[in-house]
């Protein structure tokens, strides 16, 4: 087993760094690129399984692979002779440097670090950032720019773009939205308190509206009770330190979000990192934790903990919930599960992937959420066992150190969420979220039958398109946009090197016809780029499901 910290060095730190592992010996059968729920150790997983498991990953012909090397092998050739140009005052430097004065000292900026950015990023900034000046509901409106040195900076023309389809929103419900009636109890409490707390939760930061909305989350979600954070991101960065500590064992999906590295770093716990999705990988570490213990001394784990997504953000694969409480189980071990995408998302009325599975939630030691997407608000909950929650209440730095979420966005998230429990007296909640279904298989089954190659589950709201090729990532975001929609791409290194990818996130605000448009520009660009890759060939990653030991690379 390699050194827990030279894994946390070498793998926990990349968002998504590594392929997803598409093959799973327990509970998978494999054809076409497809993965699907069958069975266990031999036995059909019935049992585990309530509902059939499709996710696919799908690999690029070869020669796609050998021409994505070459281009930033290409790239990679030009970048050095513009730092030597640059160098010999042949071309200018846009790049922050070190000032004359402190040439000796130790540099602030990294210059080899950098050279990615500078050569590579800089070429294709133009398709980040981009400022909107709208709600970001099924369309917003943008603000155009223009650059006149290739990307180093940029100045506005004054001119707004409008009516560009969204299809990187995580607006999954449809909640980010301008209606006066909708907005009606939040535009009165932004009246009665104002903006902004002034103060954490533990001085004088809690209201009755956090109170309100706590009990809220705790009913939406059939457990005892939960903590509301003002902020996603910490809701996990700060609370797995106050879970965890040294002496203790956490075992991570390779591909977990950034905020769950950073509070598993920041725990001092020693973290082992599984193979995505992988449940033998995860049996394997789990097995090994028990009979070996810690290292040196060889004494029990305090604890050990498995950290998870619910809905993978830049893979929109699902997790294998049921295999993992099964192992939880097995071994004793705590579970920690993040819904940030998925809440809302998936499940009969949206309560996430223990419903999507039809689990209990007691069978989830912590539940974590966000607001920021389905709720189209912003900050993040802790829900479980009422002791779980009133420990952190008192240990989590969020509640000790940050400033409380302001009453406008908590009244924004009890409006949401007593729609989607139907207790407005109306089922506009259950529609959503049958449309965000209806409309998320109708556009991944289009992309399929199209030829594109496309990663995930087919009920996730997630859709990464797969482009691979360096040079095609600026081609196909400005493309798009020529053709009034907005979409993210997504390159090295938050994605492997071969996969870049456009990500789509399909919202239950579009409409048949927005699909329908973005869906006829993909066929049209697919053809003009050459991006239908699809041939429905093997996994990429066959060998995993022969695999005996999972040794993890330094």
């Amino acid at each position: 087993m390699a050194n827990p910290s030279a894994v946390c060095n070498g793998h926990l730190h990349h968002h998504h760094h590594q392929k997803q592992n598409n093959v799973l010996k327990s509970g998978v059968c494999k054809k076409n690129g497809i993965t699907k729920g069958m069975k266990k150790n031999g036995v059909s997983n019935g049992t585990l399984y309530k509902k059939t498991f499709i996710e696919h990953f799908e690999q690029a012909p070869m020669y796609v692979a050998v021409l994505t090397f070459v281009g930033f092998g290409v790239g990679t050739i030009f970048g050095y002779l513009r730092d030597f140009m640059r160098a010999w005052g042949l071309e200018k430097r846009n790049i922050a440097e070190e000032r004359e004065q402190q040439k000796d000292f130790v540099p602030l900026y990294q210059d080899f670090e950098n050279f990615y950015t500078r050569n590579l990023y800089m070429r294709i900034r133009d398709n980040w950032n981009r400022p909107i000046c709208s709600v970001p509901g099924p369309q917003f409106d943008l603000m155009e720019r223009v650059t006149d040195d290739y990307n180093w900076t940029f100045r506005f023309t004054g001119r707004t773009i409008k009516n560009v389809i969204n299809m990187g929103s995580y607006n999954y419900l449809g909640f980010a939205e301008t209606e006066p009636n909708a907005l009606k109890t939040v535009t009165k409490e932004l009246q009665k308190y104002g903006t902004g707390i002034c103060s954490t939760r533990q001085e004088m930061g809690t209201l009755d509206k956090h109170v309100e909305l706590e009990k809220l989350v705790a009913k939406f979600l059939g457990v005892d009770d939960a903590m509301v954070f003002g902020m996603g991101f910490a809701t996990n960065s700060m609370n797995i330190p106050a879970l965890v500590g040294k002496g203790c064992l956490i075992l991570s999906d390779e591909l977990n979000h950034t905020s769950l590295v950073l509070g598993a770093r920041l725990s001092g716990a020693t973290i082992r990192i599984f193979k995505h999705n992988n449940m033998q990988s995860l049996e394997k570490l789990l097995r090994d934790a028990i009979i070996y213990g810690q290292p040196r001394s060889r004494r029990a784990w305090r604890k050990i903990i498995i950290l998870v997504e619910g809905i993978y953000s830049m893979e929109g694969s699902i997790v294998r919930l049921p295999e993992i409480v099964s192992l939880k189980k097995k071994y004793k071990a705590y579970l920690y599960l993040d819904e940030a995408h998925s809440i809302g998302a998936v499940g009969a009325t949206g309560r996430g992937v223990v419903e999507y599975f039809g689990m209990s939630p007691d069978d989830v030691d912590v539940l974590m959420g966000t607001f920021t997407k389905s709720f189209g608000a912003a900050g993040g909950y802790i829900a479980g066992k009422k002791d779980l929650v009133d420990f952190l209440r008192t240990h989590s730095h969020s509640a000790v150190y940050a400033t409380s979420m302001c009453p406008p966005v908590a009244e924004q998230i009890i409006r949401a969420m007593k729609c989607l429990m139907g207790l407005d007296g109306t089922t506009q909640g259950l529609q959503r979220v049958r449309q965000l279904g209806k409309n998320t298989r109708y556009f991944r089954r289009r992309l399929h039958e199209m030829g594109f190659i496309i990663y995930g589950n087919d009920d996730s709201p997630v859709v990464p398109l797969l482009l691979y090729m360096p040079g095609k990532i600026g081609a196909f975001a400005r493309r798009m946009l020529e053709k009034n929609i907005g979409v993210v791409v997504v390159g090295f290194p938050a994605t492997p090197i071969t996969e870049s990818r456009a990500r789509f996130c399909v919202s239950a605000a579009h409409t048949r016809e927005m699909l329908d448009t973005v869906l006829n520009a993909l066929d049209e660009l697919g053809d003009f780029l050459q991006l239908k890759y699809s041939r429905y060939s093997k996994s990429s990653h066959p060998e995993l499901y022969e695999e005996t030991r999972f040794e993890l690379e330094d």
